[in-house]
């Protein structure tokens, strides 16, 4: 009689609604489950390749303006070298001066001339052509103020 018991035993949890192996579900099989979501590697790789790219540019972007920078720079000192050179031709005067503002002038005969008078002060007519007002540094190069170049 122990035998047909057991026999008779109905399980009461429906086949049709529980899994046989519900770690193999590819979503949760109890209400309190988490959610389980496929990785999606294409979009991982694609962010990942959005943020570095992101990020290169970035610094990409700062060692262009460090190279504009010195780009600027060498420009600056080269005309420094420039105007020094014409000015040390140039016919002048007098002793210049370390950190006094002087002008240099174009004559006609496309020599030039450094002159302690600027070119508002020669008046309406001019005896030579302005080329640019320059300051004696302490290298005896010249820092350009203005130039007419």
């Amino acid at each position: 009689m122990e035998e047909n018991k057991e026999e008779e035993f109905i399980n009461p949890i429906d086949p049709d609604k529980i899994a046989e192996n519900p770690h193999l579900l590819p979503y949760a099989h109890t209400v309190g489950g988490s959610v389980i979501k496929p990785i999606d590697k294409g979009r991982v790789k694609g962010l990942s390749l959005d943020a570095m790219y992101e990020q290169t540019n970035v610094h990409l972007s700062q060692i262009r303006k460090q190279v504009e920078t010195l780009i600027q720079q060498a420009q600056q000192v080269h005309d420094r070298v420039e105007i020094s050179e014409k000015i040390y031709q140039a016919d002048m005067g007098f002793k210049p001066l370390i950190g006094r503002m002087y002008f240099l002038y174009q004559k006609k005969d496309e020599s030039h001339v450094l002159s302690m008078v600027g070119p508002e002060e020669w008046g309406d007519n001019p005896p030579y052509k302005f080329i640019s007002e320059v300051k004696l540094l302490s290298d005896h190069t010249w820092e350009i103020i203005e130039s007419n170049l």
